[in-house]
């Protein structure tokens, strides 16, 4: 197939493929808004935006300069972080991760959380939405306060049973911001985004205002067309993120190019490949 036809004609193809497709998932799926990003071989071979990102101004996505919010994918860049550390001697997967905090984390069962465990959700920690999201600036403690607050009960030995964790996520991430000396926000700002070239995106809360006026509106359906407020994280590192779909693309071809992107690399190429298992 890659023989037959160029990248140009593969995109042409793709493009009339999806405008065929992504209006119509929208209008049956009464969403406002949506960006694509397909790539290819290291390249970007397709990003589009459909639809709108604000209905009330009719202002339409942008790949390169509309904000979503991806969620929990913010937690691979904050596991990419712990592997920068890792690679560097800062960080070992496999000990008690009470030695990088300033608070306890009570083991189980006579064994303590690791790294390792974070990173593969099994923890073994409850999880509960309690004190997750608030779209009040001054409901949203520092990391480590958050942290500390509350400490989820223990309900597996760790490394047995698959439990997903925002609230593990996020001591990862406050692990990162100890270790580094830096806060997490920054430490991601300046060790993946700055490399790989990546300004539409940012974990800070509140947002830089200019990227703040840049993130699509969030409604509950694009017929109700009532925005709701930006939402606001207490364990940033899992889910804070707010990012255009170019710069998505670019973090994604860093990953399938085990830590490269345009001679920018994040990760060493034996780093990347033990992060993918």
């Amino acid at each position: 197939f890659d023989e037959l036809f160029s990248e140009d004609m593969l995109g042409d193809d793709l493009e009339a493929w999806l405008d065929g497709l992504v209006p119509y998932v929208l209008e049956q799926s009464d969403v406002a808004g949506s960006v694509v990003v397909v790539v290819k071989d290291g390249q970007v071979l397709l990003e589009k935006g459909y639809g709108y990102a604000d209905l009330a101004t009719r202002q339409p996505v942008d790949p390169k300069d509309t904000l979503f919010r991806p969620g929990s994918v913010s937690k691979l860049f904050t596991w990419t972080a712990v592997m920068q550390l890792v690679e560097q001697g800062k960080l070992d997967l496999d000990k008690d991760v009470n030695q990088y905090l300033d608070f306890k984390i009570p083991p189980y069962q006579g064994k303590p959380v690791t790294l390792r465990n974070i990173m593969t959700h099994t923890t073994g920690m409850e999880e509960q939405i309690r004190w997750l999201i608030a779209t009040d600036p001054n409901a949203v403690a520092p990391l480590g306060e958050a942290l500390k607050h509350w400490v989820p009960e223990r309900i597996f030995a760790p490394g047995t049973t698959p439990a997903y964790s925002n609230y593990a996520t996020a001591v990862a991430g406050y692990i990162v911001q100890r270790v580094s000396g830096e806060p997490f926000d920054a430490y991601i700002k300046r060790h993946i985004f700055d490399p790989l070239g990546m300004s539409h995106l940012s974990f800070s809360q509140p947002l830089p205002p200019a990227l703040l006026a840049q993130v699509s509106k969030g409604y509950s359906t694009a017929s109700d067309a009532k925005p709701k407020e930006y939402e606001l994280i207490n364990m940033a590192p899992a889910g804070s993120l707010a990012a255009s779909g170019d710069d998505m693309g670019r973090f994604m071809i860093a990953h399938l190019q085990d830590g490269e992107f345009n001679g920018a690399r994040i990760l060493s190429q034996a780093t990347a490949r033990m992060m993918h298992g």
